[in-house]
């Protein structure tokens, strides 16, 4: 039962995070504005991309490397996508700091997992 909450939770973050990458810039949430520092750009996509690689990693227990890749993926096909949206632009340091996001949130998710008591088998 756990397990489709945490498949819920990251379909929905999955949602959001392609809400927000492909909408209109009149169409995207935004935490300050319209007029947000550079900063508070960067701490958004960091740390959407943080749940989602933390839900990815929950969804997927010891699969590091897959749970990144996943991460990785979605910020890459996003990243291009948005070249086809006519008001946004797309680039390799956004890319990074996604993956820089997602990465952070699989560790901290895989180190939780690590200190959990496993279930009985």
């Amino acid at each position: 039962m756990r397990r489709n909450h945490f498949l819920a939770a990251a379909g929905i973050c999955l949602a959001l995070i392609v809400y927000a990458t492909l909408a209109r810039l009149a169409g995207r949430p935004a935490l300050m504005g319209h007029h947000e520092a550079y900063w508070v750009v960067v701490i958004e996509r960091f740390s959407a991309y943080g749940l989602l690689g933390f839900l990815l990693s929950f969804l997927l227990p010891g699969r590091f490397a897959l749970a990144c890749f996943l991460v990785f993926a979605v910020a890459g096909v996003l990243e291009i996508m948005q070249a086809f949206t006519p008001d946004r632009d797309p680039g390799i340091f956004d890319v990074l700091q996604k993956a820089a996001g997602g990465t952070v949130g699989v560790i901290l998710a895989q180190t939780i997992l690590a200190f959990l008591p496993r279930p009985p088998s």
